[in-house]
């Protein structure tokens, strides 16, 4: 028999209250605290100086792709604007809006999105309590993606195809940090729902929280150790009971995967695996119930003056249905300050090379 929406979403509904019910148990143990702030006048985050306790960011990325199969193209790719404000010493809300590709709006190539939108409340032992529109805590790029903090002019294959780098949802999340350097995040969220002009398509099922379907929620967690010094590793999983949202594909679907980052002086090393297991005969039928994919990069850095110089390669194989596909890049990092990086990468995939340029900067 076939379960009903309320029923299908009862699972991430039951774990959400759970959270909720967690972080009130924690607030309680803050609130004195927060009290106090308050009583001793330490809080001034309202009125005529708000300003004193919003803080402006952003970045921002132009590429360049020579390509031998297809026409160059040049593309203002993002252009990102953070904007936070502190309402008490544990209390903030975050948000990012981007704009993609330039120039948006009737049969312009580009968007405008919110990809974040929450509030963040910090609790005494490390606990966070995030609600609203946030990034999802899987892979390498999804929460980190500023131009500036990794190589290649693209992100990689890996981030797009299987794990849909940029994804965020809305919900509730919980995470909690240690001093052992063991770290976990929890979060019950809105989910993918499966685009039918193309099945089974995980990028392209991104609602990205615009009036989205929300018969069928999602789950993700993840677990990271960072306790070994230049060591940082992690496992994540996303569950969700029907990517189709009620549609009729009743196609459950599991992400699993690992992250692994290792830096040794000038030398690091850094690597992802990832994997959906999309269950139902649909599914299985169109050859795309089993889609993974993984990439490993070494890479070498080194101070040139007052800047910094890294060089890279990066080997990437994915399949989403239909086959596996593989990728190599190597290429060149010139950073003449920290959050400024000029970029020029090599790609061949499958035998199609691109030679590309991108500069990228954040604040």
């Amino acid at each position: 028999m076939r379960a009903t929406k309320i029923q299908r979403a009862s699972g991430p509904l039951i774990l959400g209250l759970g959270i909720l019910a967690a972080a009130a148990q924690v607030a309680a143990e803050g609130e004195e605290a927060i009290d106090e702030a308050y009583s001793n006048g330490s809080t001034s985050y309202g009125g005529n100086n708000w300003f004193e306790n919003t803080t402006l960011g952003g970045y921002g990325e132009l590429h360049l792709n020579l390509n031998s199969d297809k026409d160059n193209a040049i593309d203002f790719h993002r252009w990102v604007l953070l904007v936070n404000h502190r309402f008490t010493d544990r209390i903030t809300v975050n948000s990012e809006l981007e704009l993609e590709h330039s120039l948006a709006g009737d049969d312009k190539p580009g968007e405008v999105e919110l990809e974040q939108a929450y509030i963040d409340m910090a609790f005494d032992g490390g606990m966070h309590l995030k609600a609203g529109l946030f990034l999802l805590p899987v892979g390498t790029l999804n929460e980190t993606h500023e131009p500036n903090t990794f190589y290649g002019v693209e992100r990689n294959p890996i981030e797009k195809a299987i794990i849909p780098t940029t994804w965020w949802e809305a919900g509730l999340a919980l995470s909690n940090s240690s001093e052992g350097g063991f770290s976990w995040d929890l979060a019950v969220h809105s989910g993918l729902n499966m685009d039918p002009a193309k099945p089974f398509d995980i990028r392209s099922a991104r609602q990205k929280v615009a009036k989205a379907s929300a018969n069928d929620g999602a789950v993700t967690a993840r677990v990271t150790y960072s306790g070994i010094s230049g060591v940082t590793v992690s496992g994540f999983a996303n569950y969700q009971s029907d990517i189709s949202q009620g549609g009729g594909a009743d196609a459950s679907a599991l992400l699993l995967g690992a992250t692994g980052d290792v830096q040794m002086g000038a030398f690091r090393l850094r690597g992802l695996v990832a994997s959906w297991d999309i269950d139902g005969a649909a599914a299985a039928a169109a050859g795309k119930d089993d889609q993974w994919g993984y990439y490993i990069e070494p890479s070498y850095s080194f101070d040139f003056g007052n800047s910094k110089v890294g060089a890279f390669a990066r080997y990437n194989e994915w399949d989403t249905g239909g086959g596996a596909t593989d990728s190599v890049s190597v290429g060149i990092n010139y950073w003449p300050v920290d959050n400024v990086v000029f970029k020029g990468d090599y790609t061949d995939e499958d035998g199609n090379d691109s030679f590309n340029l991108g500069v990228g900067y954040s604040f």
